[in-house]
């Protein structure tokens, strides 16, 4: 739109660590004895409720096995929106700044990202209520409201940040109800709010390797220059290991020398 193309990939990092979350949830039965019988992981994809709940009503012993039931336990995700967050805006002039591995005299910068909360819902499809219970038991008590992930934002300038994934609402719903061919279902579902930010393309700009200040008395024109300060950092590569020092030079003029600001010299 602004004629240059960026993609920081940074709300597909989010969405894999949300799902990232709940890839090892366990379900498992026992009999009378309390003896496991059974335990598996639920799977989880990245799919919308409609999807799921369509696949349930499908039947597995109709039209000759051509359509297939959905296997339960199962769980789902998917990003239901995106909100501006004013109130975690940052100063816009900020810069992250590295220099850049193959060229110690460009570094890379990237301004103040623009906060923005994410939405997700997390989908819970079991044939019975227990293993619902089981899977929302395994995840509730990790969220006071809100699990924090570091995610590496963007990888080119080390960027890392924590992420607060807020837990809003769990809401429940048991398909019961219709016909006896139609498939029982108890469904939860929660809905989350990731607050992170989004970052603009990155830009390149020079090492600054010398600063130069030039003092006078006064403002008239013309202009009369009484010290000239050149500030060098030692060392000049931008990668070296230092203690951040500097090479100062400064040099006094006389007062009946004019300084001409357009070109830089003494007249």
């Amino acid at each position: 739109m602004f004629g240059k193309h960026f993609y920081n990939q940074s709300l597909r990092r989010l969405t894999i660590a949300f799902g990232q979350i709940f890839n090892n949830v366990i379900v498992q039965t026992k009999s009378s004895t309390g003896a496991v019988t059974k335990r598996m992981r639920v799977p989880l994809a990245y799919a919308p409720k409609e999807k799921f709940i369509q696949r349930l009503d499908q039947q597995a012993n109709l039209d000759k096995g051509r359509t297939f039931a959905i296997t339960l336990p199962r769980m789902g995700f998917e990003l239901t929106g995106l909100k501006y967050d004013a109130t975690r805006k940052l100063n816009k002039l900020q810069k992250t700044v590295r220099v850049r591995s193959s060229d110690s005299t460009v570094h890379n910068f990237n301004y103040s990202p623009v906060p923005y909360d994410i939405s997700f819902s997390l989908y819970s499809f079991t044939a019975t209520a227990e293993n619902g219970l089981q899977i929302i038991e395994q995840i509730l008590p990790y969220f006071q409201p809100d699990f924090t992930v570091t995610i590496n934002a963007i990888p080119e300038l080390d960027i890392k940040r924590d992420v607060p994934i807020v837990l809003d609402d769990v809401n429940y719903e048991d398909t019961y109800d219709g016909d006896f061919n139609k498939r029982r279902a108890v469904i939860y579902t929660l809905n989350f709010t990731a607050k992170t930010y989004l970052y603009g393309p990155m830009a390149q700009s020079k090492v600054i390797r010398q600063s130069q200040a030039d003092l006078g008395t006064s403002t008239d024109d013309p202009l009369s220059r009484e010290e000239r300060i050149i500030v060098i950092p030692n060392p000049e590569n931008a990668n070296a290991d230092d203690d951040f020092g500097f090479t100062t030079k400064i040099s006094f003029y006389d007062d009946t020398k004019k300084y001409n600001p357009v070109t830089g010299e003494d007249e």
